[in-house]
């Protein structure tokens, strides 16, 4: 059980706006999140449906919070709540989505459950990515979909949003490649601090941060060292 439940308690507290989540994203969210709670941050979400999920956010965060909500449906934006801002656009759009960025980001969450189509999510990413602030989160709900052909996924296909997001992983670790023509160090092993993978969520923390380092310590004296990064034709690092 989550020591902080705001989630799943949320569901007791529901209006007449359907909220739509997968039951066990509350506890992932309440695991994941419980330190956002009460912050005055710029929150994205993409993807209104019926908007039960605009009271959830508000009343998460602080009242000061600047929160931003995206649906292609112009029906969408009567849903809006003080507090809130509903935007229009399609997040497969880079020219849409840069005017969103440019007029309230740059964001220190964003959550995606627009479309769930391969394309849309990872058009939404490449967008957005750049716009996240450090120490973000960008959250991808309903990746089951990447095993979906309707949605253009299906187990290893190569443009499946997972398939993309494992991508990243090999970026997070570029900084230890052996082969730099074929494998490079990717700008993106400097910011990304984190990929997690949960049951249909992915969540992915930008951090920026320097080449990292190997540590000694004996007697209390800390030596550092970068060779980890340069050496060639490794066998063990013992």
């Amino acid at each position: 059980m989550p020591i902080h439940s705001y989630f799943r308690d949320f569901l007791t507290r529901t209006d007449d706006r359907t909220l739509f989540k997968m039951d066990h994203y509350l506890d992932v969210y309440d695991r994941l999140l419980s330190g956002w709670q009460g912050r005055s941050v710029s929150f994205l979400e993409i993807g209104v449906y019926k908007g039960g999920s605009l009271r959830m956010w508000r009343n998460f965060f602080a009242p000061t919070a600047r929160l931003t909500f995206v649906d292609i449906d112009p029906a969408c934006k009567a849903l809006e709540l003080p507090g809130t801002e509903v935007r229009i656009g399609d997040q497969a759009d880079p020219a849409f989505l840069a005017e969103l960025a440019a007029a309230r980001g740059p964001f220190d969450m964003i959550v995606d459950d627009g479309g769930h189509q391969m394309h849309q999510q990872i058009a939404s990413f490449v967008a957005l990515w750049p716009h996240l602030a450090d120490g973000g989160l960008y959250i991808v709900e309903d990746t089951h979909t990447s095993y979906w052909p309707g949605f253009g996924g299906g187990l290893n296909t190569p443009g499946s949003f997972i398939a993309f997001a494992k991508g990243l992983i090999d970026r997070m670790h570029s900084w230890y490649t052996e082969d730099d023509e074929a494998f490079p160090l990717h700008p993106m092993a400097r910011e990304l601090g984190m990929v997690q993978f949960h049951d249909s969520l992915v969540v992915i923390e930008k951090r920026l941060k320097p080449a990292p380092v190997s540590i000694t310590s004996r007697h209390g004296r800390v030596e550092r060292s970068s060779r980890i990064l340069e050496i060639r034709g490794r066998k063990s690092i013992f």
